[in-house]
């Protein structure tokens, strides 16, 4: 089966970034993307409508104005007046030329007798005496006098002049037909109009969709009509191309507006789009990487010296320390390494040193247990005690046995009540062997039988208050009390000796607060360093005295601490 290559923390990092740094840009390329797509396909629409509109709006206003005009003139008195007397011709042309010169598209101007005859011409009408079509156009204006002819038609004149549109007016006088007034739009003046800017192809027909003006001959059909081949979107092709389409129709007019834009652009404009998207995604996906790179090294730095640092203290360097100065979580989690490294160093030397004072102690004790004089002391006891109280005898070999028993003991915690029961038994022959010159007193409080304290804690201190209690006096008076305040387990020793002097007591006070002890006086400060390993600075022990007024030794230590602290 094939392992699954593990990442580092480096390339773990890397790889996250690159993931959480592609998706979203990725996302937003697409985004983009679409948005171009649906952005040009409405520009294209937008276009192509406005320009219809505009265009439009033009072709309306000259429509408007020519309609109004031609029905101006052919109620007018000055050309009913010239059409019967032929007179005055002046004020007819001095009217045409007025509106004419004002107009964005110029026009041709006649004025037709009934009988075909140009009675008024602002273009030679030579050509047109004998255009058949020209006189289909007077024919059509006489069968409807009371309306007025607007169509599409083509003629041309000198000079290259074209007309594409035809506005036709009978002139009635008390319902008799005088003549015919016309009007014929340049061609190129409309085409001037629906030329507009950001529109490829524009043109005007009629209700026939025949064009009347374009701005490219390629929409011209059979018989110059507009009859353009759909796709099945509906789009126009032209010329190998595609167009979108937009048609208006003016109103009350029979005239149609189409506008044409090919779709080529809005392709080019993906083109440059997609070009501009290719591009920098590589430059981005370039800067990832590098970003990438550098952020995942810089990180794994951090890592890197912590790794390094735990290497050290798995082989036992404690002086491992690391320098991280990021300003993050790096930098707080390499200060809490330090801090933990200091504190594990401080826990090595206190247990090292706990060690060496157990070890001490231990020897202390079994050097204070089996002490000869000690050992002596009470055999002498017990051979006296044999020839006159055989019952205390017993009670002498019993109570030493227990002592022996609980002094060889290994477990270096036990429970008070138990250790208590040495002291009793201690005190006991000690009671024995001094009879009424040793009084003593003991009284512990009843929740603190089950605390576990060091073993052997208070047999220094009751040690000491015999060994120094008796100089200079015969009675001793030993009292134990052992109760809980503040949290705080407090056990007493206090005798009626004679006391410690001002300058001893501070040189005693001295040797427990130092860090090591190079006199020959090792009870009492071994009982102070074990309880300031085992239970921090606030434990120890005190010492009250004053000369002539006896010691009160107290021992404090931390309350319901189980064995597993000791």
């Amino acid at each position: 089966m094939k392992q699954t290559k593990k990442r580092n923390f480096k390339e773990s990092t890397r790889h996250l970034f690159r993931l959480y740094t592609v998706i979203p840009f990725a996302i937003l390329i697409v985004l983009f993307l679409v948005f171009t797509l649906i952005n040009g396909r409405m520009n294209l629409t937008q276009k192509t409508t406005e320009a219809a509109q505009s265009i439009s709006q033009s072709i309306a206003a000259v429509h408007q104005q020519y309609y109004e005009e031609i029905n101006q003139l052919a109620v007018s008195p000055a050309v009913m007046n010239y059409v019967t007397t032929h007179l005055n011709s002046d004020k007819v042309y001095s009217e045409f030329y007025d509106f004419n010169n004002q107009q964005q598209v110029k026009s041709i101007f006649h004025i037709v007798a009934t009988n075909g005859v140009f009675l008024a011409s602002s273009a030679p009408p030579d050509t047109l005496y004998a255009n058949f079509a020209f006189s289909n156009l007077i024919t059509r204006i006489d069968h409807r006098p009371n309306d007025t002819l607007t169509e599409m038609n083509s003629f041309r004149y000198s000079h290259d002049r074209d007309t594409c549109y035809t506005f036709g007016k009978a002139i009635v006088k008390d319902h008799q037909t005088l003549g015919y007034i016309i009007f014929q739009l340049n061609e190129a003046d409309i085409q001037k109009i629906i030329f507009e800017q950001n529109n490829e192809i524009a043109m005007i027909t009629d209700e026939h969709n025949t064009i009347i003006a374009t701005t490219n001959n390629v929409t011209k059909g059979v018989l110059n009509k507009f009859s353009p081949k759909l796709d099945n979107q509906g789009h126009v092709l032209l010329n190998d191309g595609t167009y979108y389409m937009y048609s208006k129709r003016i109103p009350d007019t029979s005239i149609q507006v189409i506008t044409l834009n090919s779709y080529k652009s809005e392709q080019y404009t993906y083109y440059t789009v997609s070009i501009f998207v290719l591009a920098a995604s590589v430059l981005l996906w370039i800067m990832i990487r590098i970003l990438s790179n550098k952020m995942s090294t810089r990180n794994s730095e951090s890592i890197d010296k912590l790794i390094h640092a735990l290497a050290q203290l798995r082989e036992g360097n404690f002086n491992g320390y690391v320098d991280i100065q990021t300003d993050d979580e790096f930098e707080i989690l390499g200060d809490e390494y330090n801090v933990m490294l200091d504190r594990l160093k401080h826990l090595v030397e206190k247990n090292k040193e706990l060690s060496a004072l157990s070890t001490i102690i231990e020897v202390k004790q079994l050097q204070s247990q089996f002490h000869p004089h000690f050992i002596f002391n009470v055999l002498e006891t017990l051979r006296y005690a044999i020839k006159i109280d055989a019952n205390q005898a017993q009670d002498i070999v019993m109570i030493l046995s227990r002592l022996l028993r609980y002094s060889i003991g290994h477990d270096r915690s036990v429970k008070l009540k138990d250790d208590m029961n040495y002291v009793r038994d201690y005190l006991k022959l000690q009671h024995i062997r001094f009879n009424e010159r040793l009084e003593y007193r003991i009284s512990v409080a009843e929740e603190t039988h089950e605390v576990y304290v060091p073993k052997l804690l208070l047999q220094p201190l009751i040690e000491n208050a015999i060994k120094y209690g008796y100089q200079n006096q015969s009675n001793v008076r030993i009292e134990i009390r052992i109760y809980t305040s503040g949290g705080k387990l407090i056990l007493e020793v206090r005798d009626n000796g004679q006391g410690i002097n001002e300058e001893t007591l501070e040189n005693v006070n001295h040797i427990l607060q130092s860090q090591s002890n190079t006199t020959p006086h090792i009870g009492l400060y071994n009982v102070h360093r074990r309880l300031v390993l085992l239970y921090g600075e606030e434990s120890g022990v005190h010492i009250d005295s004053a000369q002539g007024e006896g010691t009160c030794v107290t021992l404090t230590i931390p309350y319901e601490w189980s064995d597993d602290h000791v």
